[in-house]
């Protein structure tokens, strides 16, 4: 029997430093929403986080839904933060930087919060909650979000557009 070595070399290319942290950040994060599905019974989503913040401030019935939700959401949210961080710090040996303008990262983030009240959740929540619950609605827009962003990205290539 002989190995086809062209998917072992897609791989190698795709993950030039391993699959292994992939794989334990993925169990990680599976793990961290399980808990809180059990715990709360509440999908672990973060694009809620801003309604939910503005309900410390705001009395409109819209940001209030969250009150018994928000204190949560706030130490889920500033985990991932944070956790970012000290990935940075200790695998990186530094704070995390980009070469991409501001200017492009501002409308990018508008973007990006307008399409997760649009789509009705985030694409973590969405992938991570709403595929592992066999939602269809969230099978769909995953795809949608993976088309888009494949074809984006082909077109911003072709463009030749740099940070």
């Amino acid at each position: 029997m002989v190995i086809d070595p062209l998917p072992l070399q897609v791989a190698a290319e795709l993950f030039p430093n391993g699959i292994s942290r992939y794989a334990i950040g993925g169990l990680l994060v599976g793990l961290g929403v399980t808990v809180i599905y059990l715990g709360t019974g509440i999908s672990a989503g973060a694009s809620t986080f801003l309604e939910s913040t503005l309900s410390y401030v705001s009395d409109q019935s819209r940001f209030q839904q969250y009150v018994s939700s928000r204190d949560w959401r706030l130490v889920f949210t500033l985990g991932i933060v944070l956790g970012a961080a000290v990935y940075a710090v200790v695998y990186q040996g530094g704070a995390w930087t980009t070469d991409v303008q501001p200017w492009r990262l501002l409308v990018g983030g508008v973007f990006v919060g307008i399409g997760t009240r649009v789509g009705k959740g985030c694409t973590s929540g969405h992938g991570v909650c709403g595929v592992g619950s066999a939602s269809k609605t969230s099978i769909v827009g995953v795809l949608a979000f993976l088309t888009v962003a494949i074809v984006t990205a082909q077109v911003v290539a072709a463009l030749g557009v740099s940070p």
